[in-house]
């Protein structure tokens, strides 16, 4: 994957607490290996899944618990925000991004994105997204959905952004838990813009690539 210079700009990406955080990670792995910059927020509920589903501990070095465990360079370019930190560069609209991706999000982010809330960092990156017109991409990883969670994901649409659900296809032929993850981190991709071949797509001919891939993950 090439990369113009204006695909040069980071990208934010949010995880939060919902089930599904190895998409995240997933989405972060390959974006790193294909030089793109990333700017990262994690939740603390999304630090609890972390354990509860990954045996990951970010301890007091989370940038570089996160690229060891991703086998990542330290000299990867990532940058690591702390959702608490009001005054990091995301926190204002005239620091340039690309857009930004929630994956995943949960119903309590996919409310405050939805709301206009900014109670952390995520939130107020998010906010700044929308308002000043860049794309926002909300992976939301959950079911059923009341009418509640319906009418926030269609308050989100309307505002700009593009809600998605993290429901893997089955004609590519998976073979494995990471074919579905990586169809499902793939689609993310096309909506962000991104080329890829993390999975074959629908008549296309052509097997994808290999790529590469933590055993955990």
């Amino acid at each position: 994957m090439s990369l113009t210079p204006s695909d040069k700009l980071p990208l934010l990406l949010a995880i939060t607490g919902a089930s599904g955080s190895v998409y995240g990670l997933r989405l972060l792995q390959y974006l790193i290996e294909a030089g793109q910059p990333v700017e990262l927020m994690v939740s603390c509920a999304a630090e609890q899944v972390f354990a509860e589903e990954l045996d990951l501990s970010l301890g007091n070095n989370p940038k570089s618990s996160l690229l060891n465990y991703l086998n990542l360079p330290l000299s990867s370019p990532l940058v690591w925000h702390n959702i608490n930190n009001f005054g990091a560069s995301v926190a204002s609209g005239s620091y340039r991004t690309r857009g930004m991706a929630v994956v995943p999000c949960s119903l309590g982010s996919l409310a405050a994105l939805s709301h206009g809330l900014s109670e952390n960092l995520i939130h107020r990156a998010a906010a700044v997204c929308l308002k000043e017109r860049r794309p926002l991409f909300v992976l939301v990883r959950e079911m059923p959905f009341d009418l509640i969670q319906l009418r926030n994901m269609v308050s989100l649409t309307e505002a700009g952004a593009i809600v998605a659900a993290a429901s893997p296809g089955f004609y590519h032929r998976p073979q494995s838990v990471a074919d579905q993850i990586d169809f499902v981190v793939g689609r993310s991709l096309d909506q962000l813009g991104f080329d890829h071949h993390l999975f074959m797509r629908w008549k296309e001919e052509s097997q994808p690539l290999p790529t590469t891939r933590t055993q955990a993950l």
